[in-house]
């Protein structure tokens, strides 16, 4: 379900934008409509959705419109023409005081240069925008104390800014956005600021809250790598308009034209490809407590295989059994297969980058299996299938 719907949004800077608007809805190239009147295309006709729970990150380099567009979101900044609808609410048509009211209710907006009181401490930080909504000052507290132990800075709440690293004050940032607990968060070159080892922490971060809180986010980015993981999808802007819209692997197999093609050719594929779009469905499982060693024989040499995973009746991983182990437990007039089950086994969730898989899988001879946040089977990798993915993409295995 889509909780953002952008509806043809344009936004141009100056003090002719009917006639700019004309002029670009008449095909009119950037550089001409500004050198004719003054002014300049910010955002050109743009249009996409956001869905409740996804990460979009909208990328492009300097001067793309991507920023811009972010705060059209939030009328931030005024769009010129086009539609906004947040929630089914159409934004461009509240007034200043439902605006407000709508941004403190529905957007957490966190900013790259962290955007910090000096002189308040973390935890009166992390609580100024509970204090613009006037929350009870116990509320405020357990709030933001909540929000920091999110964030991972937990017992830092009376330092002040300038005695937290880059990093940590990012975490601030978001902590803030978070205490809120806004439906959306809007982040602006969040981590751009950072080092790039902090960085890198702060994607992991991210990640990491997201799969508990599930929070819709529009995240812009200048970094191909950084939109690569982080976006559920990513919308590529170019002179204010977007290029291509799709899932990570999407933008990298199928650009949509040759500047696309040039913005994604140093990309390294094994970073994009993940288990789930690797991933075959296992050939044959077998059941703790139905079937036993003759059964789980016979499937093992129906499907010339050399092992099977083992699940229980709720399709959770339990562990793997080898066919030299089951065949001692039939000699041995075994009905179990308990005994040859080895429980401490590779498994990966779906997500996982193909190029944590290649160091998953030297040294074992089993197939890794792909278990979704409960254990469940989802697929199985072998290494055949992991370097022929990785070549089919046009990567070197």
């Amino acid at each position: 379900m889509a909780k953002i719907e952008l509806k043809n949004v344009t936004k141009i800077f100056g003090d002719h934008p009917k006639k700019a608007l004309a002029m670009l809805e008449q095909g009119k190239a950037k550089d001409e409509i500004q050198a004719k009147t003054g002014s300049v295309v910010g955002v050109n006709n743009v249009s996409f959705n956001v869905n409740e729970g996804e990460i979009v990150v909208v990328m492009g380099l300097s001067g793309s419109g991507k920023s811009t567009l972010v705060r059209c979101i939030n009328r931030l900044f005024e769009p010129t023409s086009g539609e906004i609808i947040v929630d089914g609410q159409d934004v461009r048509k509240l007034n200043k005081e439902k605006l407000r009211e709508f941004r403190r209710e529905k957007f957490g907006m966190v900013f790259q240069n962290f955007a910090l009181f000096p002189h308040r401490n973390v935890i009166h930080n992390v609580e100024f925008g509970l204090e613009i909504q006037n929350a009870d000052k116990t509320v405020r507290r357990e709030k933001a104390e909540k929000a920091l132990e999110l964030v991972g800075l937990k017992g830092w709440g009376d330092k002040f800014p300038y005695e937290l690293s880059g990093g940590m004050q990012q975490r601030v940032g978001l902590a803030r956005a978070l205490a809120l607990d806004p439906d959306m968060l809007l982040m602006d070159e969040a981590f751009s600021a950072l080092d790039p080892l902090i960085r890198r922490d702060m994607q992991d971060e991210l990640i990491s809250l997201q799969q508990t809180m599930r929070k819709t986010i529009v995240f812009i980015s200048h970094d191909l790598d950084e939109a690569l993981k982080l976006g559920d999808r990513i919308v590529l802007m170019k002179d204010g308009a977007v290029v291509q819209i799709g899932t990570p692997e999407d933008i990298l197999m199928n650009p949509s034209n040759e500047y696309v093609a040039k913005f994604v050719e140093e990309v390294d594929i094994t970073k994009v490809l993940t288990a789930e779009t690797i991933m075959k469905k296992s050939q044959d499982v077998a059941y703790l407590g139905t079937d036993g060693p003759r059964t789980a024989m016979r499937k093992m040499k129906n499907n010339a295989i050399a092992s099977l995973f083992v699940l229980d009746k709720g399709n959770r991983l339990q562990g793997i059994v080898f066919a030299d182990q089951v065949a001692g437990l039939i000699e041995k007039g075994e009905k179990s297969l308990e005994p040859a089950i080895v429980k401490d086994i590779a498994k990966v969730s779906p997500g996982t980058a193909a190029s944590e898989l290649f160091a998953l899988m030297q040294g074992i001879s089993h197939p890794v299996a792909v278990v979704d946040e409960n254990d469940k089977l989802k697929g199985i990798i072998v290494k055949g299938i992991l370097m022929a993915a990785i070549a089919e993409r046009g990567g070197n295995p």
